[in-house]
């Protein structure tokens, strides 16, 4: 799930990945979704990050549900596995019901923010703010039809294959990936 404790892990790895100076930093992603205000947060450190963050939706039978959306739309190249899924990122409550107006503002301020990631990355915006305002969904194939996705790749070594070369714009300038003979280190919570 995403909150304060996978915020932190996910600083922890780009401000490791930095200080290493890492090709990139691929965070797996398999989440039901979580809370708001760590998805803001690990958002922000994303769209701000000086080294390459790819979000990996894996392994198959994965989803970046709900919070996951805005997750993987932040990312510079955001990739799923077969088999897994995205959307239903709906605005919900863990305090009860909310009352209509809140509702609505819950879900006009996330449906905001997903159109403001999904144009920055120059993803399809207005899929995301559909995932926020109806709850869809997409397979893996359906999100890389539609421009949700940059690619769909069965395991790490393809996934780091197939964005050899990318030229990616980080916080810090433009960077190319050299990635073909990369390896990759994991960093525990």
């Amino acid at each position: 799930p995403i909150n304060p404790v996978a915020t932190d892990f996910i600083r922890r790895g780009i401000e490791t990945a930095k200080e290493k100076q890492a090709v990139c930093l691929l965070i797996r992603l398999n989440t039901p979704g979580g809370l708001l205000k760590s998805t803001r947060v690990i958002v922000g450190d994303i769209l701000n990050s000086p080294v390459p963050v790819i979000v990996y939706v894996s392994p198959s039978g994965a989803h970046a549900g709900s919070a996951g959306v805005f997750i993987t739309m932040a990312a510079h190249l955001a990739v799923m596995a077969p088999g897994t899924n995205i959307g239903a990122a709906h605005p919900v409550t863990t305090q009860g019901e909310m009352d209509t107006i809140m509702s609505a503002k819950a879900t006009n301020d996330a449906m905001a923010f997903i159109r403001s990631i999904a144009k920055k990355r120059e993803r399809n915006a207005n899929w995301g703010a559909q995932a926020v305002s109806n709850s869809v969904s997409l397979t893996e194939t359906e999100a890389l039809e539609n421009n949700v996705i940059n690619l769909i790749a069965a395991s790490d070594q393809e996934l780091l294959n197939k964005i050899n070369g990318k030229n990616i714009t980080v916080s810090s300038g433009t960077v190319t990936l050299q990635t073909q003979h990369a390896t990759v280190q994991s960093l525990e919570m």
